[in-house]
């Protein structure tokens, strides 16, 4: 059976990402995204709750990303679950976190002049379809007056 594996994440990073390079050269990055919503529950109180997320992105992109991406700033990330498994104490654990293919965020420097490659990986563009209409919008879109 054929299905899709795909997860859109927009929120702000809890921590400055960590990278780490692999025994072979892989540059790792992992980030902790805190996502939010808000209702009304049945006493017309407002109730909030916070999520995590674990996002993980590799190679190049993860070299890159690590130069300019900050605790604070929102992001947009596109990717797949992935749930690995490891035992610890005799008890068998499951881990699930996001591997990102798109990282993005409006609050990251957008010209070649912040950072060598910045302009030639382009780790801050949107992809064409991201955006879709949640939450913020490319500044272009911004200055359409209807």
């Amino acid at each position: 059976m054929n299905g899709l594996n795909k997860v859109i994440i927009m929120g702000n990073l809890g921590a400055d990402p960590e990278l780490r390079m692999a025994a072979g050269g892989l540059a790792i990055l992992k980030m902790r995204v805190a996502t939010g919503e808000r209702w009304q529950d049945k006493e017309k109180n407002w109730q909030e709750r916070t999520e995590w997320h674990r996002v993980t992105v590799f190679g190049g992109r993860a070299e890159n990303l690590a130069k300019f991406l900050r605790k604070g700033m929102f992001v947009t990330i596109d990717g797949q679950i992935r749930t690995s498994s490891y035992e610890k104490e005799g008890q068998k654990h499951y881990s699930t976190e996001v591997v990102a293919h798109s990282v993005w965020s409006p609050d990251a420097p957008r010209s070649a002049s912040a950072g060598a490659g910045a302009a030639a990986e382009a780790p801050f563009a949107p992809p064409a379809a991201l955006n879709g209409g949640y939450g913020r919008a490319p500044a272009a879109a911004v200055d359409i007056p209807f």
